[in-house]
């Protein structure tokens, strides 16, 4: 083959054509390459902060304002408000390349422009012909010219309304008394995210998601048997209410920690709204019936560095002076704080809130590494396993 395409290309030179163009990567050629597509958990949303505190955002400010620069020139979003941290969990290095295309506030379905909005691209073809495209549709024209071994997938949380889902929780807990309780579990627009007809309807979407990745890959070349879908859960923000740190009297809870719910909504959240989240992935990923698929369960992930836990704490509270003090990571929050004034003019956004952080997807990472499994790619179950960082810097995890 070497013989011919030396041959090729002598020919055309000899005829004054000048030289043939480099031969792209493409389906089984070239560098290994792992890809995300998905919402914020897992496009990097949060990933500039390691830990929480009250005092100066530079203490924990990991990555600084650069941190979701991903465009081509690293000076700005690719697209706006996607929030592709330099922390997030697919940039496993090893040799290993990595693509993200997953975007904060994705749906399983694109939201075009909208007054005042971003463009937040779903797991679909969408293509407006100006270059906003759906992520599969992104998946495909990536995956044509390189060598895409895995594809880790989380979406379904803003199907449900995630962001509305926490916002009237603390609403609720900021609200009324602690003598006459307002949860958010009991109001009517929280449980009918959560009706058994609307579950199935989701579940349907995550489902026809997957097979969108599925026709992506495919109509770029590849055999299903040559690359792996790896179907992500989402990992638990908040411990439930016995496990939280500040009481729910008065408004320490908030005004301190940054989880201003009533005990019984943070088992709620627990209990319902992450388990329905999860039990969706794992119902669609195997509804899909694909061989090539594979279940990421991160849901203790974070257990022990949950946002408020009462094993973690914010740098003053721990006495750490910056996120850079040693043993920071084992004893910092690892889930970014409900911040709600404090975002009006930054550098902190509000679509930051209560997602994964620097040590949270340095951590996910680990996993991630592990079900890549050095190119035959695996799913499994993520969780933390012993203190201190490992020789990457990155907390010690398992994925049993």
């Amino acid at each position: 083959m070497r013989k011919v395409v030396s041959v090729a290309i002598a020919v055309v030179a000899a005829a004054g054509l000048g030289a043939l163009p480099a031969l792209a990567d493409g389906p089984g050629v070239g560098t290994a390459t792992v890809v995300s597509v998905g919402d914020s958990a897992i496009s990097g949303e949060a990933g500039r902060w390691a830990g929480n505190t009250n005092g100066s955002p530079s203490d924990v400010d990991a990555l600084g304002a650069t941190a979701y620069d991903d465009n081509a020139a690293g000076t700005g979003e690719a697209i706006h408000g996607c929030h592709r941290s330099k922390a997030s969990e697919i940039g496993i290095g090893g040799g290993v390349a990595s693509a993200n295309l997953a975007c904060s506030g994705a749906r399983t379905y694109t939201q075009p422009f909208r007054s005042g909005s971003d463009f937040k691209p779903g797991l679909d073809f969408y293509d407006d012909g100006a270059g906003h495209v759906g992520q599969a549709r992104a998946l495909q024209q990536y995956a044509a010219n390189h060598n895409v071994k895995l594809v880790v997938a989380l979406i379904g949380a803003n199907d449900y309304g995630f962001a509305d889902i926490v916002e009237q929780c603390v609403t609720d807990w900021l609200t009324s008394p602690s003598w006459w309780k307002n949860y958010c579990h009991d109001d009517s627009s929280m449980t009918a995210k959560f009706t058994a007809a609307n579950v199935a309807a989701i579940t349907a979407r995550v489902k026809n998601a997957f097979f969108n990745l599925r026709t992506a890959m495919r109509d770029a070349g590849y055999d299903d048997g040559s690359w792996t879908l790896l179907a992500q859960t989402y990992s638990s923000p908040l411990p439930r209410g016995a496990q939280i740190r500040y009481s729910q009297n008065g408004f320490t809870r908030q005004t301190v920690g940054g989880c201003g719910v009533w005990n019984a909504d943070a088992d709620w959240a627990n209990d319902t709204v992450v388990a329905k989240l999860d039990g969706t992935v794992r119902d669609a990923a195997a509804a899909t019936g694909m061989p090539n698929i594979a279940l990421f369960d991160a849901q203790d992930a974070l257990v022990g560095h949950r946002l408020c836990e009462n094993t973690d704490g914010l740098l003053e509270e721990e006495g750490l002076a910056t996120w850079r003090s040693p043993g920071a990571a084992d004893r910092s929050e690892w889930v970014s704080q409900i911040r709600t004034t404090t975002t009006l003019f930054g550098p902190y956004q509000l679509q930051e809130d209560a997602h994964p952080s620097y040590w949270g997807e340095l951590a996910l990472r680990n996993c991630v590494r592990r079900a890549y499994n050095a190119g035959a790619p695996r799913g499994g179950t993520c969780t933390h396993t012993t203190t201190g960082l490992d020789a990457l810097g990155e907390p010690n995890m398992s994925l049993g």
